[in-house]
């Protein structure tokens, strides 16, 4: 069976999407790149969002058009929006074979077998991920599933439920595998990454699974990925500002700065403990980089409450900023609440945030200029058309979201480079003078060295760690 698995959503479906793809490969199946190519597409769903439900809705119906006109005999919609609207999705997508929830994963290979369209397992070694895409030594690894905070605005414990920590034990043997599939950078993700541990009673919460993610592996880079303020605390920031490995970057959403919108949001924050943290941060790590996100148009917001949110942008030079229009989600609290800001109204003050911080990420962007830092290559110069440089990320650019730097090197993908930073370009991006490659360990030699066998059988997280 030829199969295609389309990720829509955040880093933790493109996790959940390598392990869909590994257990098909385990079952005799071949991945092929191109969705028309395939005899079973899935689609893996993303509910956060009324724009991010509507990709989903169009990819299933781009998969199942395929089941006409492509080699497609099977299409399967998975995840997170299935999750919340299976019933009204199985409606209206009658091409659709099967619908399979967030929460029950494991349950995908014994429908697909019941229906003739995987056999038995061909491997007694079955893999933890398989990876598709273009840069093979950038992975993400979810310690968690789930999340246990009221936002008034979000979903996501209605589609992923309680907040659950996964085994210390596991984390790290899914990181030495990804290590033996050669990543060099490693991105933490969770509903909540400070939130890890709380749960368990075994005394390991985000700074002891730093510790050990560490001492376990020769990975060179491990960035942290959304955590509340809340959870940041001076063990975290220790462990931070004295580990090299464990890049200076923070993903901390704050989503506003009205006390007022705050707290409609039901946001645990205010903004003087927002203000408070951020520079106990930045005291704590020196040249710490702060991503945040924000909401903009939820329910009672006023011209001020934006004021208020502008203003502690331009006081706070956090380095980037992602903003986003709120829209009601069901059966959350913000959706008994009258949406009241107009979509017009939503869209200039998304624009006029996004705008003023343009220029702030600028500013932030040109006090780097001639730092000395490692950049992480990403494409080799003429790896293709139109890339007459190579294409790399320095710490404090995390993949996919904080723009490039480019580099006059022969280094290859992969590779990790010392560089002097040079100049802004494009507001976002960087442009940087290479000055030596920088020695990364052979991962085989390294986990050999520590005396470790690292048994290849078994599925890692089980149930996608459930």
């Amino acid at each position: 069976m030829r199969f295609s698995v389309v990720t829509l959503g955040c880093d933790k479906n493109t996790v959940d999407s390598e392990r869909y793809r590994a257990r098909l490969i385990d079952h005799g199946g071949t991945q092929v790149d191109d969705a028309s190519d395939a005899e079973l597409i899935i689609v893996n769903t993303c509910g956060f969002i009324d724009a991010a439900k509507q990709e989903s809705i169009d990819a299933i119906v781009a998969a199942g058009r395929l089941k006409g006109s492509g080699s497609a005999t099977a299409v399967v919609a998975v995840g997170c929006m299935v999750e919340r609207h299976r019933a009204e999705l199985a409606e209206a997508l009658p091409e659709v074979d099967l619908f399979i929830g967030a929460s029950e994963s494991e349950r995908l290979i014994p429908l697909l077998q019941e229906r003739g369209l995987v056999g038995d397992p061909v491997t007694q070694h079955p893999g933890v991920r398989a990876y598709a895409g273009d840069t093979p030594f950038v992975r993400y690894l979810k310690v968690s599933e789930g999340c246990d905070h009221g936002c008034a605005f979000c979903a996501i414990p209605l589609m992923r439920g309680k907040h659950r920590s996964f085994s210390p034990d596991e984390i790290v043997r899914e990181a030495q595998l990804l290590e033996l599939q050669g990543a060099r950078e490693v991105n933490l993700v969770a509903q909540d990454l400070a939130h890890y541990g709380r749960d368990r009673r075994d005394g390991v919460r985000l700074p002891e699974l730093l510790e050990a993610l560490v001492r376990e592996t020769s990975i060179p880079w491990f960035r942290n990925m959304y955590l509340y303020s809340a959870g940041i605390t001076p063990r975290l920031l220790e462990v931070i500002a004295g580990e090299p490995r464990i890049l200076r970057y923070l993903d901390m959403p704050i989503q506003h700065a009205s006390d007022p919108v705050l707290e409609r949001m039901r946001r645990p924050e205010r903004k003087r403990t927002i203000r408070e943290k951020v520079a106990r941060f930045r005291d704590a790590v020196p040249g710490v980089a702060i991503r945040t996100t924000c909401i903009v148009g939820f329910p009672g917001e006023t011209d001020g409450d934006v004021e208020q949110l502008m203003e502690f942008l331009r006081e706070i030079a956090f380095e980037r900023v992602g903003v986003f229009t709120y829209s009601a989600q069901e059966g959350t609290r913000g959706a008994e609440l009258v949406d009241d800001v107009p979509e017009q109204v939503k869209r200039e003050r998304l624009e006029a945030v996004q705008e003023l911080q343009r220029h702030i990420t600028a500013e932030r962007y040109e006090s780097r200029v001639g730092a000395v830092a490692t950049a992480l290559v990403e494409a080799a110069a003429g790896a293709s058309e139109g890339i007459a440089q190579a294409r790399a990320r320095l710490p404090w650019q995390a993949d996919d979201i904080d723009g490039v730097t480019w580099l006059e090197t022969d280094a290859p993908a992969g590779a990790l480079v010392e560089v002097e930073v040079e100049e802004v370009v494009d507001d976002y991006d960087f442009r940087a003078r290479a000055l030596r490659m920088v020695s990364v360990p052979r991962v085989a030699e390294a986990i050999v060295s520590r005396g470790r066998a690292l048994p290849m059988a078994g599925g890692g997280m089980g149930s996608f760690g459930r």
